[in-house]
């Protein structure tokens, strides 16, 4: 058959479906099999997950395209200039999952400072012999200071949340303006990175991958922060330097470090499989049911407007 809509997997609620019927046709294929890489030659819109690298090789392959759409935020995996060179109106899914990126970003922050994955272990362990004084202590949150860095609306979202906890947020972000960011209950001072690294109890990643923020927490911005700071990324992995983080956990200089996103996804470094105080999520951030749909149907929705 011929093939208008390639996409690599279905989406979460009946948007896909949707858009096949009323564009006919649609096929599913895996990302990269021969039925894939045979069909881009007819393909109009082509539909991408976020761990599925588009190339201009690609483009070059599918001289009917008219659409790539990503399932995701992030625009990093695909060839943004060639696209806008050959006319390709691309389309991914912003403002939908706001919330559930934060909340997964509190849960983590939560789970570390309080010791979750290793209090459920030892219960499942069958190990715990009852409460103890000092048993599994955690670390407060309240009064000290949340470094957020991005300042659109996730990393907003995340401010609502830590401050709800009694926490005071600060934000940098790469336009690197002067004023204060309303959050919403509240305002909270931009920042300089040394600045805003230098006095956070707690850093979290809300800015996306690019030439400007790959290794923006490299092992020198790391050293900057406070004995005992906690590091949480639901952004991407190229953001933070990896191996410095695992040396520092290792030293006892971080107190935690939370991840969604890894820098080789869906590779993880083998390191964080061992490493100390470090809670490992697979990509989970916009992980709920309501969230998928309406990111699916904001998608399908701006891949109809392209195809006319």
């Amino acid at each position: 058959m011929s093939v208008r809509i390639l996409a690599t997997s279905p989406l979460v609620g009946p948007a896909l479906a949707d858009l096949g019927a009323r564009f006919p046709d649609l096929l599913l294929a895996p990302f990269r099999s021969a039925e894939w890489t045979t069909a881009l030659s007819e393909t109009e819109v082509l539909v991408a997950m976020v761990s599925e690298p588009i190339t201009e090789a690609d483009l070059d392959a599918a001289p009917n395209l008219k659409a790539l759409g990503t399932y995701s935020v992030g625009v990093n995996h695909l060839p943004l200039k060639a696209c806008q060179a050959r006319g390709i109106t691309v389309v991914n899914t912003p403002g939908v999952l706001t919330d559930a990126t934060a909340d997964t970003a509190l849960a983590l922050l939560l789970a570390l400072t309080r010791r979750v994955a290793e209090g459920e272990a030892l219960v499942r362990s069958g190990a715990w012999k009852g409460w103890a004084p000092d048993q599994l202590l955690g670390t407060g949150l309240a009064g000290k200071t949340c470094g957020i860095l991005g300042s659109g609306p996730i990393g907003q979202a995340f401010a609502r949340r830590t401050w709800a906890l009694g926490m005071a947020p600060v934000f940098w972000d790469r336009d690197g303006q002067g004023g204060d960011v309303d959050f919403g209950p509240g305002r909270a001072p931009r920042m300089i990175l040394p600045d805003l690294l230098s006095r956070s109890a707690v850093v979290s990643l809300h800015c996306p991958l690019t030439d400007q923020t790959r290794g923006l927490l490299d092992r020198a911005a790391l050293e900057r922060l406070p004995d005992g700071a906690v590091i949480i990324n639901t952004a991407r992995g190229g953001i933070l330097d990896e191996h410095a983080a695992i040396d520092l956990l290792g030293a006892g200089r971080l107190g935690g470090v939370g991840l969604d996103v890894y820098d080789r996804e869906p590779e993880v470094n083998p390191r964080w499989l061992q490493a100390p105080r470090a809670v490992l999520l697979p990509h989970l951030g916009s992980a709920t049911v309501e969230t998928r749909a309406a990111m699916a149907g904001l998608l399908c929705d701006g891949l109809a407007a392209a195809l006319g």
